[in-house]
């Protein structure tokens, strides 16, 4: 019989050969490697969006789709995107079970230890030695707990910030399909894991049924975009809202807010709503953020035009000493 801690073992390997020949994070998201935080951000939306299942019918949408995701997941974080940099995929996914720097997938693998391994699982092991035919295996079935199973589901942004239920299809014991509702909490983040107990793969010799484990992926939202628990929204205003000031309507995660924006107010400046962001169930909420976006005017009449040319005589030069 094979020990638990060597079927642990074989997944991790066949795992890591599998990471081992994926994309390149960068490459999937069209980026350079020296690409910010933003830049990261907006290919990931656009991508998002070009691929997402709802809306691209595409066969190959649903796969690109998840590898976009996946690969945002790991670059928009900055610690996971440090250790992709310098380890690649075992060291954003699989360094701390000792994925080392780089090789082959089988490099640190002991050859007896991958007889061990794959010899305790029915015979497959004895495959790998020249010459040799399966090892008959007798004596009592030992009862054990059933695999875990995964499924990937992709919800909504609004169900992930402030929680709700997806149905999902899955397999029951006897194969047939089966309608399960899983509860989303408020704040899950795109590639978090939720357990659904007893919905896995059978159990050997009358053991207990593995569960179900349900990575969640977010699509994108056509105006909010989140950092952790706090959420955001571009506000465009324009020139003359901006110099002078002015107060706006502005939409939150539930219920809106009138913002004054002071005059003066630069583009890209955050203002801040306290605790209107995600707010977790037992946790500090998250903030909103309106990051102000000036907008400014693409045509203007004649008349319009002298006008602000006077008013630009009058105004100091934002660029002098800048560069000093």
């Amino acid at each position: 019989m094979h020990d638990s801690n060597s079927t642990h073992r074989l997944r991790y390997i066949l795992l890591y050969s599998d990471h081992s020949m994926a994309r390149d994070f960068y490459e999937v998201l069209g980026i350079a490697r020296t690409a910010t935080a933003d830049e990261v951000r907006r290919a990931y939306r656009k991508l998002a969006k070009e691929f997402h299942p709802d809306k691209n019918k595409a066969a190959e949408a649903t796969k690109r789709f998840s590898e976009v995701q996946e690969a945002y997941d790991t670059l928009s974080e900055a610690e996971k995107r440090r250790q992709y940099d310098q380890f690649g995929r075992a060291g954003a996914g699989f360094g701390a079970q000792g994925g080392g720097q780089g090789g082959g997938p089988w490099q640190n693998v002991n050859q007896s230890d991958l007889e061990e391994m794959l010899g305790g699982l029915g015979g497959i092991g004895d495959f790998f030695r020249t010459g040799a035919s399966p090892r008959p295996r007798s004596g009592p079935t030992r009862s054990a707990r059933g695999q875990d199973s995964q499924q990937e589901v992709t919800v909504d942004f609004m169900t992930a910030a402030v929680g709700g239920s997806r149905n999902i299809s899955t397999r029951d014991a006897a194969g047939k399909i089966e309608s399960i509702d899983v509860r989303i909490p408020a704040g899950i983040s795109s590639g978090g894991v939720l357990r659904v107990p007893g919905k896995g793969s059978l159990g050997i010799g009358g053991g207990p049924q593995g569960d179900l484990m349900v990575v969640v992926r977010i699509a994108p939202h056509p105006w909010f975009y989140r950092d952790g628990m706090d959420v955001s929204i571009n506000v465009p205003i324009t020139i003359v809202e901006a110099a002078l000031g002015t107060s706006v309507g502005v939409p939150l995660l539930k219920g809106s807010i009138t913002l004054r924006i002071p005059p003066g107010t630069h583009s890209g400046k955050k203002l801040r709503v306290t605790g209107k962001g995600i707010a977790p169930v037992g946790k500090t909420p998250g903030d909103f953020y309106a990051v102000i976006d000036i907008v400014a005017p693409t045509s203007l009449d004649p008349t319009d035009a002298a006008s602000l040319t006077t008013l630009g005589t009058k105004l100091p030069d934002p660029r002098e000493h800048r560069w000093e």
